[in-house]
């Protein structure tokens, strides 16, 4: 019997096959490799990635952070975190068993973990490089790492996310924003005293233009599915998707169809400069024109109901985090870290 749908399907050759390429091409730019779980939130996926060569993840999330020590021992929370009581006490239960770093990027929120330094938190800061979302200019960098080595905290370096990556003909240069950038706080650091082994960036759009001569370590996330925004910016061919949901066509009209899968399964991301709400993987002419709930309209493409076609969302992070699970051939693998985000 067939599997209802919609339903989240991985072709698992193509994930290895995507995990060994970012593994290798990191390893030829001399830099360490520590993939985002945020986008596939799979205890099986990164055991695969921890086994190809990644010296550890990075999660979101102190909640993912607790999901992923069952199989790794050294994480990286790429967040700017604002710890409370409850959360610190989170914090000091991984810290029994992980290397733990987290991100900051105010004086502020090191004063609020300072009482996790005596059980190893280490802290890195974070430098905006363009993106404009958190992190600190440059320049300032130094003032945060001050304050977090009088607070006792092991500052072991910088990072940025170059999320204006994200965008037609940016892919370069925000590569070459984000070199900048992490090297200014870098030499500012050390100027200051204050050694800065990791320098981290990194991001799926931009990875590709990453170099070993300012970065040690890349945290690309998306690059393991695959999705419609990466095929668009040219960060990912239709070759490389791992990732689809799988619809039926539900509904047949003289100038579209309709499929079962709707927001509630690809999630509602579009990007201003997407041509759809995702793309059907086996007819790349189509254009998903509208979503609701429950329904996907497609122009450009025909097929009777009952149809199967697979959809590769637009930004695949949210469809993972809406599925309890990843399907595989006859079997299933859990979202283990679904639904884990404080």
């Amino acid at each position: 019997m067939s599997r209802p749908t919609p339903h989240v399907r991985i072709d698992r050759e193509v994930l290895e096959r995507n995990i060994d390429a970012m593994q290798q091409t990191a390893e030829a730019a001399g830099l360490a490799l520590r993939p985002h779980a945020k986008t596939h939130k799979s205890l099986e996926v990164a055991r695969l990635q921890l086994a190809a060569g990644a010296i550890g993840l990075t999660v979101a999330t102190v909640s993912e952070a607790e999901v992923f020590a069952e199989v790794c021992d050294d994480l990286f929370v790429a967040y700017p975190l604002w710890v409370d009581d409850e959360r610190a006490q989170r914090l000091r239960g991984l810290l029994g068993t992980s290397v733990v770093t987290v991100g900051v990027d105010s004086v502020e929120s090191v004063r609020q973990l300072a009482p996790l330094a005596a059980g190893g938190l280490r802290v890195r800061i974070e430098v905006d490089s363009g993106h404009h979302r958190s992190g600190v200019p440059a320049g300032d960098a130094v003032d945060v790492a001050t304050a977090a080595s009088e607070a006792g905290l092991a500052v072991d370096g910088v990072f940025t996310f170059p999320g204006h990556s994200y965008s037609p003909d940016a892919r370069a240069s925000a590569a070459a924003d984000e070199q900048r950038e992490l090297g200014a706080a870098r030499d500012a650091l050390v100027a200051a005293g204050v050694p800065c082994p990791v320098v981290s960036g990194g991001s799926t759009p931009s990875v590709e233009y990453a170099r070993g001569d300012v970065l040690t370590e890349v945290r690309p996330g998306v690059y393991v599915f695959g999705d419609a925004q990466q095929w668009e910016l040219g960060a990912t061919t239709p070759e490389q998707v791992a990732l689809t949901v799988v619809a039926t066509v539900v509904g047949r009209y003289p100038d579209r169809v309709v499929l079962d899968a709707g927001s509630k399964v690809l999630g509602a991301d579009r990007s201003s400069w997407a041509t759809g709400h995702g793309r059907l993987l086996d007819h790349p002419d189509a254009v998903i024109t509208a979503l609701s709930e429950h329904h996907a309209t497609v122009t450009g493409f025909d097929a009777p109901r009952g149809t199967r076609v697979r959809v590769v969302p637009n930004h695949v992070c949210n469809t993972v985090n809406l599925a309890d699970e990843l399907v595989l051939g006859d079997g299933t693998w859990r979202v283990d870290a679904r639904g884990a985000n404080t």
